[in-house]
């Protein structure tokens, strides 16, 4: 039968009981036709739904009066109820346990459906607490070390973590906890380039939005920005090198000065700190004030390839502390990035070239001092057009499986030269260097970073090896010969980031390896290369 003839059979008494006496009461107080009987069941079966009368232990023993006796013995039956004795009581007592086979036989009889189970709208007893801004296991166990390191004498420590590791985000954490415990608190984070200031500043400030627990000043102190440092007081004064040293020699006061307010130390690209120009600067913050602590970060902690002295001296100026990533089961942290998917798995390839260049007796002193390849080889190498055939064949090849690529050039005319032809190919190419203008620089970026199918390709000199994250990179050609290994494993870690990082399973990193002149081979083999210098932690 249908739910709605059983209840058209209830009567004034009936529908009072189902409804309540007070809004019965109200009702005839507002309009006394809205209590006629066909209205009173209209809306009881809005208020309620007939599942949910049916469903309710007190509503259907009054609904099941109103069963005509035949129709009583029927569901009876239907529910497996013994038919002697008072049939009506036995369904008035009928333990009915949602979701059970009989509460379904009952509302089939009815042609309706079980209410579903109520929804649980508390908490669960166990869930997950995201972190708005989280460190991988590797991270805070590296962040953990550097801490317990600051607060000892020396109060020096280098934190090495490899391109791609999360080194900058890591250290955004120590900064942020040094800040909440001192307050008020300054930090001054030292980079050698523009590019590294503004992601430090960046990442600062996005980090602190998480992180912090109070409103703190970001002041930022490079290329054209003017800066009363007096003023700085509680935050972070994020600084280039060489501004803050040619402030210096203005006002040697200005140091000294920022230094009693400084509490903790941040250089970039640590390997910079002994630098002859940089080494008063740095010394000075980390030694004039009572609690100033000292923090480099790197991604190769060395200053040379072959130089022990110099990286002793690199090593000492640290206290000899180093915090790496140590990982169970792992003899390099590198094989570890990579099999978890920070890094990608790169595949390093040779692009042999015979230019015929012979290093002089002066070249190869230059080359032990500078850690670089002389201006005038590497104008040589840029007009070699042998060499630049051969590059740009390597960069059409490597277009038809990577979506973005980089290109290291041997010179400023070289970067562009390249561009230039690769344009003409009809290839989406740009040349970045040091003299390219900010706007157009930025524009060219966004152009690379932005999403699209189409291959596309940045030709840099002097740029874009460190302060540049696009994880989407996924090639890199190193046309440019260098002694340095640090400034070789920047240049391939941007194109290492993995999937974990935003970045690809996969990378390629083209060499191009000059008769003569000296190269490298892998990050792997670089990360370990400085450790008889450092005393791990």
């Amino acid at each position: 039968m249908r739910f709605s003839d059983l209840l058209s059979r209830a009567d004034d008494a009936t529908l009072q009981s189902l409804l309540g006496t007070p809004v019965l009461r109200l009702l005839r107080l507002l309009d006394a036709g809205m209590v006629a009987p066909v209205r009173l069941r209209a809306l009881l079966t809005e208020l309620r739904g007939e599942a949910g009368l049916l469903a309710d232990t007190q509503c259907r023993a009054q609904l099941i009066d109103l069963l005509r006796q035949g129709e009583a013995e029927h569901i009876a039956r239907a529910l497996h109820l013994p038919i002697g004795g008072n049939v009506y009581d036995a369904l008035r007592n009928l333990p009915l346990r949602r979701g059970s086979e009989r509460e379904q036989t009952l509302f089939n009889l009815f042609a309706l459906v079980p209410p579903t189970p109520e929804i649980q709208v508390g908490p669960p007893a166990q869930r997950d607490a995201p972190a708005a801004l989280p460190l991988f296991a590797h991270q805070r166990i590296a962040a953990r070390k550097v801490k317990a390191a600051l607060a000892q004498e020396p109060r020096r420590v280098l934190l090495h973590m490899p391109t791609g590791a999360g080194k900058t985000r890591t250290a955004m954490h120590i900064i942020a906890d040094h800040l909440r415990v001192n307050e008020p608190g300054l930090i001054v984070w030292l980079a050698y380039s523009e590019e590294l200031c503004e992601q430090a500043a960046s990442e600062f400030e996005r980090a602190w939005q998480q992180l912090g627990d109070r409103t703190v000043m970001v002041q930022r102190f490079w290329g054209g920005q003017i800066l009363d440092l007096t003023q700085a007081r509680d935050g972070v004064v994020v600084a280039s090198l060489s501004k803050l040293y040619r402030a210096a020699m203005d006002d040697l006061a200005l140091i000294s000065n920022l230094a009693g307010r400084c509490s903790l130390v941040v250089i970039d690209e640590a390997h910079q700190a002994i630098a002859e120009t940089y080494q008063l600067v740095v010394n000075t913050l980390a030694t004039q004030g009572r609690t100033s602590a000292l923090l480099g970060l790197t991604a190769t902690p060395g200053r040379t390839w072959n130089d022990v002295d110099a990286d002793a001296e690199l090593a000492a100026f640290f206290g000899g502390r180093k915090v790496v990533l140590e990982i169970d089961g792992y003899a390099n942290p590198i094989d570890y990035l990579v099999a978890n998917g920070y890094l990608a798995q790169a595949t390093f390839r040779p692009l042999l070239h015979n230019s015929g260049i012979e290093l002089s007796p002066a070249d190869l002193r230059r080359i032990e001092h500078d850690l670089d390849i002389p201006a005038n080889i590497l104008k040589r190498l840029a007009a070699d057009e042998q060499r630049n055939l051969t590059i740009l064949l390597e960069v059409e090849r490597l277009a038809l499986r990577h979506q973005r690529m980089l290109v290291f050039a041997a010179s400023v005319e070289h970067a562009e030269l390249l561009a230039a032809v690769l344009r003409a190919r009809g290839m989406h190419a740009a040349a970045i260097s040091g003299v390219t203008p900010a706007v157009e620089r930025a524009r060219h970026i966004a152009a690379y970073k932005a999403s699209s199918d189409e291959p596309r390709i940045l030709c840099s000199y002097g740029v874009l090896t460190t302060g540049f994250d696009a994880p989407e990179t996924s090639a890199a050609i190193i046309a440019r010969p260098t002694k340095s290994l640090v400034l070789y494993s920047q240049m391939v870690g941007r194109a290492m980031r993995g999937p974990r990082v935003g970045g690809n399973e996969k990378a390629e990193i083209v060499t191009v390896v000059d008769v003569n002149l000296p190269g490298f081979s892998t990050v792997a083999d670089a990360f370990t290369n400085w450790e008889d210098v450092w005393r791990n932690l």
